[in-house]
């Protein structure tokens, strides 16, 4: 687990550029990636949608607000739910294996969160944020996973939820 606090002052210029790059990244390197969206709601889908020749590099993804679909659409075990919760590294893990598994791909991208206003526990204030990012390494998967706390409002947090988990692409 990997905490991290990060300002809130991505804009949209920001985001379609690390979107422009990692479409340039994944050109480069034959790759393609797919996204599992929770509280970012297709804003990571849209973010590398938005750069002309995407298909290319970018299969598509599965918003997946609710537990049902976590589970339905990616497999996400029932017991991880109940055990940790949606916000967690195990749900987030296994929402990227999940993705790569049922839509195919080489890197996969999964987000989970507390966005706000409503929605925080004790455990899970508002502004945070699991990511996990994994790959096809031959017929296994390497996949590791943050944990962020991001400031701001609703929009500033999933904003900066697309900025990280877009980011960590060109390190893969």
């Amino acid at each position: 687990m990997i905490a991290s606090t990060f300002g809130n002052d991505f804009n949209d210029a920001q985001l379609a550029e690390l979107a422009r790059r990692v479409g340039n990244h994944l050109l480069v390197t034959g790759r393609r990636f797919v996204a599992a969206e929770s509280c970012t709601g297709g804003w990571i889908g849209k973010s590398v949608t938005d750069v002309a020749g995407s298909s290319a590099w970018f299969l598509g993804g599965a918003i997946v607000y609710s537990n049902e679909l976590k589970q339905r659409m990616l497999g996400v075990s029932a017991s991880t739910l109940a055990q940790h919760g949606a916000v967690s590294e195990a749900a987030v893990r296994e929402m990227a294996a999940g993705a790569l598994e049922r839509m195919g791909g080489d890197i996969a991208v999964a987000v989970s969160g507390v966005a706000g206003p409503s929605g925080a526990t004790k455990d899970k204030p508002i502004g945070t944020i699991w990511i996990a990012w994994s790959r096809r390494a031959g017929a296994e998967y390497e996949a590791n996973a943050a944990q962020f706390f991001f400031s701001g409002d609703r929009e500033q947090v999933r904003r900066q939820t697309v900025f990280h988990a877009l980011g960590r692409i060109l390190d893969l």
